[in-house]
């Protein structure tokens, strides 16, 4: 199951994601995260408790990211385990959303 959680800290607002980024984390992500609004002009996607992400989670990423980018927030993602990783890797994610958006 997938949930998540915003916390405010210092200048900058973190979307702690906890589960699969997959098919089933669709409607949170698109009725839920991308409705929510975030305080600070900084918002960090925390990849912590993330273990999974298949192409419907890259897709709904990138939406996610170009819809905060849209709104006038800088956009970083941290915490991405080594599984997650090799995948943005073998997908040349940091190209699409920038090499600066990834710590």
């Amino acid at each position: 199951m997938f949930h998540y959680q915003v916390t405010v800290e210092d200048t900058k607002s973190v979307l702690s994601l906890n589960g699969d980024l997959d098919i089933d984390a669709f409607e949170t992500v698109k009725e839920e995260i991308m409705t929510e609004q975030y305080s600070t002009q900084h918002v960090e996607i925390d990849f912590s408790r993330v273990r999974f992400v298949d192409s419907t989670g890259i897709g709904l990423l990138i939406d996610l990211v170009h819809h905060l980018r849209n709104g006038g927030k800088a956009i970083t993602i941290a915490n991405v385990s080594r599984e997650v990783q090799e995948v943005f890797s073998l997908l040349q994610l940091a190209d699409i959303l920038g090499k600066d958006v990834f710590i």
